[in-house]
Parts: C-alpha cells; sequence; structure tokens
C-alpha cells in the first residue's frame, strides 16, 4: 500500500468535505432527533459509494486521457465551479 497516496487522498477528502453540502445535510440530520447512528451509517455509506464511482471512473478515463490532460480538466472545472459561485453572489 502507498502510504503517501493513502494521506494524500484522506487529507484532501477530509479537508474538502468539512463544511459542505454534504457535512451540513448530515449535521441537520444528526440534529433532528433520530438516531446518530443511522446518518453516520447513511451518510458514510453514500461517501463510500460516491468515492467508489470516482475511483471507478478515474480508472477507465485514464485508459482513454493522460492523467496530466485529466488533472488539468479537473482543475479547470474547480476554477468554473468557483466563478459560478462567485457570479451568483
Amino acid at each position: 500500500m502507498d502510504w503517501k497516496l493513502l494521506l494524500t487522498v484522506f487529507g484532501t477528502v477530509f479537508l474538502a468535505e468539512i463544511g459542505d453540502k454534504t457535512q451540513l445535510s448530515t449535521m441537520l440530520y444528526a440534529a433532528g432527533g433520530g438516531s446518530r447512528l443511522t446518518v453516520f451509517a447513511g451518510s458514510a455509506a453514500a461517501l463510500v459509494l460516491s468515492s467508489a464511482l470516482g475511483v471507478l471512473a478515474g480508472a477507465a478515463l485514464s485508459k482513454i486521457v493522460q492523467g496530466r490532460t485529466l488533472s488539468v480538466i479537473a482543475g479547470i472545472g474547480f476554477i468554473a465551479v468557483g466563478i459560478w459561485v462567485l457570479a451568483k453572489r
């Protein structure tokens, strides 16, 4: 196992999830008085599934497009979303 990659992915995803819509909706469900364990299990399962889809899509795309090109496309996508969010204000 590549521990450096593991820690890099963990840190990146962890920081990206702090304060995003996923975490806020999870907090609302937990505050709603339902079972915290059920909320945690549902939220964790959704994150695992969405991450699995990302891994599968990335692996499939890497057979067609070079990794550097994928990085550039992802970077442009992040910038575009940032501009869109700022433009809505």
